[in-house]
């Protein structure tokens, strides 16, 4: 083999070869292992943050009437329904009063007999009181024993006595009688006040005990949500914050409210805090009870700081921080101190970052300091 021909396989193995590298390098360069890595970027701002608190609560009305009988008996009639609108002093339904009836009758004769009785009593004193100053008069005149005298003052005593006991006994048939009145006022079931009818737990026919209900009705002025908040973000939570309720089944509508009180005492099992948000107008149609409304609470608005989405935090090493983007595309890892958040995802930034810097918020590959990053506008899939 001559040398001018192994130069010439040389030189073109070259020219294969070396094409074949530079393609290999752009390829290893632009997808493999040392490709720079695509991300998306944010530019921290100045800005402010109104946070707000969010949670779950159910429509309940503050006031609940559950309507019954005193006493156990049958229930006789009930003249509503579920959903009616009642007034004040309406009466709903009614009891059996039995022999309630014939009672009351009875003790209208027991009170006859006892004012007969007081009557004839009357008479008694008076006619022992006659006699008694008339033999007085006698005994003054000689015209009469001090026997005679003092006994017709004894028949005047228990005269007197016999009259007491009389009046005793009309005064006891009275207040027997209008106990018996007050009994058959209380058989009839009466609205306490202008509501809904919202249970109708028996059905005439059906016996009940004392103070069983039979009716509910709640007052729908009354209405208000009953919130549950976690109770590690619910910082600021006090009366008086203005409030935006969306219930489940208008979702479109937003009604505006403000945090009645908050609850002195929390639920232990479920971490959250109470608190009872009313409405500044009645929604109409009356929701539900027990719906489930999202609320939000707006909080007093901060001074200006650095603010960065939340989605750019990362821990690392047991900090949190961001990636910064550093000279020639290449990445720096800082702790932050945060402040408070927004429920639009923006946080505030007290210490580590200056309104100009960029930051990474996604990335389509786990992050490392040094690595060398490309800024695209959007990534595949989700983002890291």
């Amino acid at each position: 083999m001559s040398l001018p021909r192994m130069k010439a396989r040389t030189l073109a193995l070259v020219a294969v070869i070396v094409p074949l590298l530079a393609v290999f390098a752009n390829v290893a360069m632009r997808s493999g292992p040392l490709a720079p890595l695509k991300v998306t970027v944010a530019r921290v701002e100045e800005g402010v943050v109104s946070p707000a608190l969010f949670g779950i609560g159910t429509v309940e009305a503050r006031h609940v009437y559950r309507i019954g009988p005193t006493a156990a008996g049958r229930v006789k009639r009930v003249d509503v329904q579920v959903g009616e609108r009642v007034r004040v002093g309406q009466v709903l339904g009614e009891m059996d009063a039995v022999d309630l009836g014939d009672r009351i009758r009875a003790q209208e004769a027991a009170l006859e007999r006892a004012q007969a009785a007081m009557r004839e009593a009357e008479a008694r004193q008076g006619f022992a009181r006659t006699q008694a100053r008339r033999y007085d008069k006698l005994g003054s005149l000689q015209a009469a024993s001090e026997e005679l005298a003092l006994t017709r003052r004894q028949e005047l005593e228990v005269a007197e006595a016999g009259l007491a006991a009389a009046r005793e006994e009309r005064t006891r048939a009275r207040a027997e009688g209008a106990a018996l009145q007050a009994q058959l006022a209380n058989l009839r079931l009466v609205a306490p006040v202008d509501g809904v009818v919202t249970l109708r737990e028996v059905e005439p026919g059906t016996t009940v005990v004392a103070g069983q209900a039979v009716l509910e009705v709640i007052d729908p002025a009354t209405l208000w949500v009953d919130l549950r908040l976690d109770q590690v973000n619910a910082g600021g939570l006090a009366a008086g914050l203005p409030a935006r309720v969306v219930l489940r089944s208008r979702s479109g509508e937003a009604l505006a409210g403000r945090v009645l009180r908050v609850e002195p005492k929390a639920d232990a099992v479920t971490e959250e805090l109470l608190a009872k948000v009313v409405f500044d107008r009645l929604p109409e149609p009356m929701p539900p009870l027990g719906e489930l409304a999202e609320v939000t609470l707006a909080l007093p608005p901060l001074h200006a700081a650095a603010v960065i989405p939340n989605a750019a935090l990362r821990r690392e090493a047991g900090a949190v921080g961001v990636w910064r983007r550093a000279g020639e595309g290449g990445l720096r890892f800082v702790p932050l101190k945060l402040g408070a958040s927004d429920l639009d995802g923006r946080v505030q930034v007290r210490e580590g970052l200056a309104a100009g810097d960029e930051i990474v918020v996604y990335s389509e590959a786990g992050l490392r300091a040094g690595r060398r990053t490309e800024v695209v506008a959007a990534l595949d899939g989700a983002g890291k």
